[in-house]
Formats: C-alpha cells, structure tokens, sequence
C-alpha cells in the first residue's frame, strides 16, 4: 500500500496541470524578454521562483537584492507585466481557479466537518491554544495525513517542518503511523525537516522553502511551523522592540501568504501559544503574545484549542477569521495515532 501512495506522492495531478502552468509560470521565462541568467538567479536566490512572486514583491524589496538596481528591476517588472495577466478575473473564472483548492484531513471527522472538509491548501491557518491543547499533535498528524489519498483527486505529497521549540519527534510520526497502516520509513522520508534558531533564521529558512516548492512543484502540499511566535518572543523583547517585532512578524506572514499563493498550490499551518487567555482583543494586541496583532495585515483562519478539563485528552476547537464559514467549535481527542474523534 505505501508503494503506491509513494507513486502517488511524485506524480502529476493531471487535473490541475493546465491551471497551475499558466498561473505558476517558471521566472526562466524572462529570459525571453531580455533578463539575463545572472539576475534570474539572484532573485531564485531570495527564494522568487514564479512571474507571479516578482508581481507580489515591491521594488523597494527587489532592489535590496544584491546586485539588482533600481534600472534592473524596473526592467523586471515590465517583463514581468508582459507575461501576467491582468489582475481583474470575473468571480466565474476565479471559481474554477478555486477548484484548485484541496483539503487535508486532521484526522478527526468532526474536526474536518468543522474545517469544510480539513485544512485548506492556498491558505494559511493557525492553530492557537495554551499547552497541552493539542498544537503539536496536529502538526505531527498531518505530517501524516497529507500523504495520503483523499478526495476530488488529492494524490498526498511530501510536507516541510520547521521547527522553532524543539518539539518535532519522529517516534511520533511511527505512531500515526501505524494507525494509518502505512510504511514508517516512507512517512519520515516525505517530511523535509529543519530547526530554527533565531527569527532571521527562520525568515531565510522561507527563502529555501520556496525553491524547493518550486523545484519540485505538485510534490510539497504542506507547510508547518511549530511555532511561529517563539523565536520573535526572544530575539525581541519589551514594548520599546514591539513596533519592530510586529512589522518583521508582518513582513514573514506575508512572505507565507505569497509562498502559499505564488511559488506553490500548498497548505501553511502554523502553531502559536496564547499566554492570556481571557484577555480581549486589544490587551493581546497591546502585548503582542498572539500573532492576532498582525492580522490587521493578514487575514487568515484560525483555530482556537481548549482542553475540557485539566487533565483531559479531549479538546474542544473553535474556528474563526474564516471567510467560507461561520464561527463554530469542534471536539476532537487526542490519541495514540494522534488528532482522532472524540468518543463519550
């Protein structure tokens, strides 16, 4: 069985094919227009790999890339502009763009009933809670799930963790594993990993992250960071560093935005720890212990995790910032083989 979700993972979803060819087109194709290899390669270098992520980065940015000036991007863009499309689609075209969309399964069907039908790829969720909720045991699912086949012709492919707090623990992986009757050394073969150690760190780690997507593109379906917010806790810290972390916390959700949209049809999930817990919107923004206080710049979904009870492994989630879907909540159980139902 895992020979073929192997199989599965590396070949072509022949149902999408056409749209990403014209929607992800390869930066190699400026060439065409007059932008040398030499510059091409600077930009791959910072991790813009499609037509569409030079449309999506501002000059400002694209001239502080070594060895690009203000005349070389200029003439960039223009080339650019020349490949893409007009930014202006009637809601049938983008519908049938959407079609592109697919979901992964936590592993809980009632955690999918409460998602339209999982984690949604071209999209970015958080998942946020206090410990012991469950954040790291989602993760560690879908780094299971998102291999698998599922529905409207989802193949499964490979995922990449980054991890901030030490927590990834490949054992873990054996264990969900074993649930889903698949091979152990397949599943952690399909997961890239890589340790983050400080928030510059992890901004570059984005850079790869993109080439690789791009370099293996309908491969990687998933992206996970474990958490987002704990590197940004140290290397800024007081009210007089917040003005600073928030505006790099901004610049890297944006960068995951383009990533999840630009350089590959993929899933971003990524877990963050909620230290004040009944405090309302604007103490958390004041703070900045949530990423909540960029999303007056990112509007992405999340998933708020609750425990019952102190000691219990049953968790309740609660899904808001979604544009599809109501706000409602979930309960799921945390088991041996990871995110499952919850069962009275």
């Amino acid at each position: 069985m895992m020979k073929a979700m192997e199989d599965q993972v590396v070949q072509e979803e022949p149902g999408y094919q056409d749209d990403e060819e014209s929607f992800f087109q390869d930066i190699d194709l400026l060439q065409k227009h007059g932008i040398n290899v030499a510059d091409i390669k600077k930009l791959k270098s910072v991790g813009i790999c499609t037509i569409k992520g030079i449309q999506m980065t501002t000059r400002r940015a694209l001239c502080n890339v070594k060895g690009l000036s203000e005349a070389k991007v200029d003439k960039i863009k223009e080339a650019a502009n020349k490949l893409i499309e007009p930014g202006f689609l009637t809601a049938f075209e983008y519908s049938e763009k959407r079609k592109m969309v697919f979901h992964i399964t936590t592993g809980s069907q009632e955690f999918d009933k409460l998602l339209g039908g999982g984690i949604e790829s071209m999209a970015i969720t958080e998942a946020f809670g206090e410990f012991r909720t469950g954040k790291t045991q989602l993760s560690h699912t879908l780094c299971v799930t998102a291999q698998l086949p599922g529905p409207n012709g989802y193949t499964g492919g490979k995922i990449i963790f980054i991890d901030t707090e030490n927590t990834f623990r490949p054992d873990r992986l054996r264990d969900i594993a074993d649930r889903f009757n698949v091979d152990h050394d397949a599943v952690l073969d399909n997961v890239l990993y890589a340790r983050a150690y400080t928030s510059e760190h992890q901004m570059e780690l984005l850079d790869y992250v993109a080439a690789k997507f791009h370099e293996e593109a309908g491969i990687f379906k998933l992206l996970i960071i474990d958490s987002i917010m704990a590197l940004f806790r140290v290397d800024f810290s007081g009210r007089g560093e917040l003005a600073e972390r928030q505006q790099k916390l901004a610049q890297m959700l944006s960068r995951l935005q383009k990533i999840s949209e630009a350089e590959m049809r993929t899933e971003i999930v990524w877990s963050n720890t909620h230290r004040n817990e009944g405090s309302d919107w604007l103490l958390v923004l004041l703070e900045g212990s949530c990423v909540r206080s960029s999303r007056k710049v990112m509007k992405f979904m999340v998933l708020k995790l609750n425990s019952l009870t102190a000691n219990s492994w049953f968790q309740t989630s609660h899904v808001s910032g979604c544009p599809e879907m109501p706000e409602n909540e979930a309960t799921f159980a945390i088991t041996a083989g990871g995110i499952g139902d919850a069962k009275e």
